[in-house]
């Protein structure tokens, strides 16, 4: 196996060997999932001599296909992707000519990438040769962090360093295995629970029909059977009449499987709680519950605010900046993408309240304005600075004129009443 050449800032070579496809990828593991696997999976994956993330990667593909958290994890990581993104150079002007970039969607999977490694612990690329941006996923089940390589096998510690190659790109701590880690018993028992609540449903679901036969009487046994079998499937009992017949299904104390239902509603919440920090954003069965609920909104904005500065500092490693330059866009020195400010008109309105009963002696700097209510800055800000100062010595100057004026004519008045005394 040939070494990946090293890649250069202007242009990522052609003939690049790609690492993605010297590994041998193996398929998920779609075994049967419990705690007990989980936790095996956990240990191995947090052994100090000889981590191995293979089992507890498996396990978290597997618990993807859970429904609602699926759903939560889409509506946390769409909070970052919907939101604007722009790249300013130095002096905090947009570089249009990045916007072509920003709006494709490689740029966008870039950004999915970093929200996952939240998630799972860690995510990888690796980035193809060409004219345009794009990658390629390493598989996680390959990523070593401890000895920082993507191994040849999922389950070996020996690979290629990714820190050597300058179109690898891993994100990740050694010690992160990911939120996924705290979802997994959930969304296990969740699954155990569905399955319990199938089977009440169709014990439970539909009538139950009990037959009564002479025991000494075969012939309506065999009669009685026909009947039943061409009635349907519903569940259904022959005993002899002289035969004692109990049930004890647990029915007077669940007898609408509300049992399940709450059960699952709570694994539910535990989940949106991991993933969201709250649960009303996402299900609210609950009645006269908008204060709890503007609360809980505004919880997941912090985490949303936490998100976009995570992922901002991701985009803004140097390493995506160098992959950036070698497909040629143009990034330029102290350069950084920059997410949109959300406009919270409650907040401002309270905010500029303050701003404005600041004491006189305390100047605000006119940046302080602009950053803290989203107002444009003006390209041509200098010189209409330098208008409005001169406007104002002016008009100062004016007002100074006419109070020598009026102090003239005071001293007037008073001398020539004081005179008539």
């Amino acid at each position: 196996m040939s070494a990946t050449p090293h890649i250069t800032h202007d242009k990522l070579p052609q003939e690049t060997k790609l690492v993605i496809n010297d590994i041998r990828i193996q398929s998920v593991n779609r075994s049967g999932k419990d705690i007990e696997q989980w936790r095996s999976a956990h240990v191995s994956a947090e052994s100090v001599y000889s981590p191995n993330r293979t089992r507890l990667y498996d396990l978290y593909d597997d618990i993807m296909l859970d429904g609602h958290l699926t759903g939560i994890i889409n509506k946390r990581i769409d909070a970052v992707l919907n939101k604007p993104v722009y790249y300013h150079d130095k002096y905090g002007k947009k570089v249009d000519a990045m916007d072509a970039l920003i709006n494709t969607t490689a740029f966008r999977n870039v950004i999915r990438k970093i929200m996952e490694t939240q998630l799972w612990g860690v995510s990888g690329m690796e980035f193809i040769p060409g004219n345009e941006l794009a990658f390629v996923e390493i598989p996680r089940k390959h990523i070593k962090p401890k000895w920082r390589i993507v191994a040849i096998e999922q389950n070996s510690s020996q690979g290629i360093a990714y820190d050597a190659h300058e179109n690898l790109w891993v994100l990740g701590e050694s010690s992160d295995l990911g939120l996924l880690l705290k979802c997994a018993p959930y969304a296990i028992y969740k699954r155990s629970n569905m399955s319990d609540w199938a089977n009440f449903i169709e014990i439970f679901g539909v009538p139950m029909r009990i037959i009564e036969y002479d025991a000494n009487d075969e012939q309506t046994k065999i009669e009685l059977k026909q009947i039943l079998d061409e009635a349907g499937s519903a569940l259904a009992l022959m005993i002899p009449k002289q035969a004692s017949f109990k049930t004890h299904d647990g029915k007077q104390a669940n007898g609408d499987g509300q049992l399940q239902s709450s059960f699952k509603d709570a694994l539910n919440d535990e989940m949106s709680i991991i993933v969201l920090g709250n649960t009303e954003t996402t299900t609210n069965n609950s009645v006269g519950s908008l204060s709890k609920s503007k609360v809980h909104a505004a919880q997941q904005l912090e985490i949303s605010k936490s998100d976009i500065f995570y992922t901002a500092n991701h985009l803004n490693d140097q390493r995506f900046i160098n992959v950036l330059k070698s497909y040629g866009y143009p990034v330029t020195d102290g350069g950084s993408f920059v997410f949109s400010r959300d406009i919270d008109i409650a907040y401002l309105m309270q905010r500029i309240e303050i701003d404005t009963r600041m004491p006189g002696d305390l100047p605000l700097s006119d940046d302080y304005w602009y950053s803290t209510y989203g107002i444009p800055k003006p390209e041509n800000y200098d010189a209409l600075k330098t208008q409005m100062q001169k406007k104002t010595a002016e008009t100062a100057h004016s007002l100074k004129g006419s109070s020598s004026k009026f102090r003239n004519l005071y001293n007037s008045v008073t001398h020539f009443l004081q005179s008539m005394v």
